[in-house]
């Protein structure tokens, strides 16, 4: 097929060249219907592309919040196991929003994902993300954090045993009296609630510790230096150690004191055990944090998600035991 540029009526030359490249557009697409186009869909995240028809397991993720550095090293381990198992991951950074999370499950749902792994953002609101998956016939995993919603199966520690780990270490450096405050992670979540009942447990038990002060700073070390900074002009001589929730918060309330030129003692223990916390023990700044195995979590999520899919035997409930870092035994906890 031949197509001229120029017409033998009296039609313009800018509307031949128009009509010219028109027929020329029509013919290479019919040309390209006629071999048949062998592009491949591309592949991004939120998409199964080319990996789904491999054969290759699609297992979509949600995780609380990727500026937190417990929840980065939750995922780089499970990138480290998918790799290994050959599995392909499609991570969402949820941001602390239990709305977007449920977002995220109804388009992991929609894309047709193997697997679900949740690390919630709250036990309540976060519930209808598992809902939606299960609904769905795809199993769902929850790492590190719980919902009221009854997952597949669920990897994780038992929080409320790090908050009476992190308060039995206080007690005992305080000779069972002396004023605390305990500032809270994001309000609602299982590990908030949960370090806050083992945290007050022990309290409960000492009656000569008192609970000056709680509130949230919502896992986040900025929040947490401007709480304890508060605390510190309004309780002052009275404040003898901080339970924070998190190492994030510790810090927080760590950076606090030493700017303020705060020339008494004051215990400071966190939980996660985090790089920037053990460095600090280490150094003697932080007395003690209390070792979640992130590591451990994120790569047994991943294989827990791996069996559930080749149809193996799993436990229900994987719980990996805190363990208490201090500066004698921090050693063995650094990389």
């Amino acid at each position: 097929m031949v197509f001229s540029f120029w017409e033998s009526d009296n039609v313009g030359w800018e509307t031949s060249v128009r009509n010219g490249v028109r027929g020329l557009v029509v013919f290479l697409g019919l040309a390209m219907v006629g071999m048949g186009c062998g592009c491949n869909r591309a592949d991004s995240e939120g998409s199964r592309g080319t990996e789904s028809e491999s054969g290759q397991p699609v297992i979509g993720v949600s995780l609380l919040n990727l500026s937190s550095e417990f929840i980065v090293m939750i995922d780089r381990s499970m990138r480290e196991a998918a790799e290994e198992l050959g599995v392909r991951l499609v991570i969402n950074d949820a941001q602390r929003s239990a709305a977007r999370q449920i977002q995220q499950a109804e388009s992991f749902v929609a894309q047709g994902v193997d697997a679900i792994i949740l690390n919630p953002c709250e036990v309540e609101a976060s519930s209808p993300a598992v809902d939606r998956g299960l609904a769905a016939g795809i199993p769902v995993v929850n790492v590190n954090s719980e919902t009221r919603s009854r997952p597949t199966a669920f990897v994780g520690s038992r929080d409320e045993e790090s908050g009476r780990l992190a308060m039995e270490y206080i007690a005992e450096r305080l000779g069972g009296e002396g004023g605390v405050v305990m500032i809270q992670g994001y309000m609602g979540q299982a590990a908030q609630i949960k370090r806050e009942a083992g945290a007050r447990e022990v309290l409960d038990q000492q009656p000569g510790l008192r609970l000056l002060a709680d509130q949230t700073a919502e896992w986040d070390r900025a929040q947490a230096m401007s709480l304890m900074e508060n605390w510190l002009q309004s309780h002052g001589d009275e404040i003898e150690a901080v339970f924070a929730q998190n190492d994030e918060m510790a810090m927080g309330a760590l950076l606090a004191i030493e700017r303020s030129g705060w020339k008494g003692q004051i215990v400071v223990v966190g939980v996660d055990a985090i790089a920037d916390g053990l460095q600090a023990v280490q150094a003697g700044r932080l007395d003690a944090t209390v070792f979640q195995d992130a590591a451990g979590q994120g790569r047994t999520a991943v294989e827990t998600a791996v069996r559930i899919l080749r149809g193996e035997p799993v436990e229900e409930e994987v719980f990996i035991p805190f363990r208490l870092v201090t500066q004698e035994n921090v050693a063995q906890f650094l990389p």
